[in-house]
């Protein structure tokens, strides 16, 4: 993943970021908030004026994160996260809860548990999901494994709100699992 510094911020994100803020003020617990912050989310997906063209942008390498937003006292932050045709993220849990929309193309998502047991730890997966532009969806850990990848044939951009200052802590992932998958 590459990650860029904000671009302008646009009126409509401008707005966004405020909805988010009354939300995560009220101090609810992390599956409400996620829940709550999609709803305020979701009606922008789509609208022409929520990114600036430089927040748009891709990594012929990688997905690229765009920082948009993060709030002074930390307690959420706004990434544009942007995918050319292939470009995958690897299996991993966040450090928060978590909503995603997706504001362009579609994103497919490979969810999972950790598997219980005696032996070395595995994961199972549990659910394939495809996102389209539109929908939204949020986590809040634990039960948050997952790996997302653009499978279409188009750029595909997603903007994630996390309850965590990802431009201080450069990602929202807590850990990567190698694990082996069942």
């Amino acid at each position: 993943m590459t990650t860029t510094t904000p671009a302008r911020t646009t009126t409509r994100m401008a707005a966004l970021v405020s909805e988010i803020r009354t939300v995560v003020e009220r101090g609810l617990a992390p599956d409400l908030t996620a829940y709550l912050v999609g709803e305020k989310l979701a009606p922008h997906l789509g609208s022409p004026d929520l990114l600036a063209p430089a927040q748009q942008e891709g990594d012929p390498e990688r997905y690229r994160q765009h920082v948009l937003h993060a709030e002074s006292d930390g307690s959420f932050s706004v990434v544009a996260l942007v995918w050319l045709p292939g470009q995958e993220t690897c299996i991993h849990d966040h450090v928060s809860w978590c909503v995603a929309g997706v504001h362009q193309g579609e994103e497919s998502e490979r969810r999972f548990r950790l598997a219980p047991g005696v032996g070395p730890a595995r994961l199972v997966a549990t659910e394939e999901v495809v996102n389209a532009q539109g929908e939204v969806c949020g986590f809040a850990p634990p039960g948050d494994i997952h790996k997302v990848r653009n499978a279409c044939d188009t750029k595909a951009i997603s903007v994630h709100v996390y309850g965590a200052d990802v431009s201080r802590l450069g990602t929202s992932i807590r850990r990567v699992y190698a694990l082996p998958v069942d």
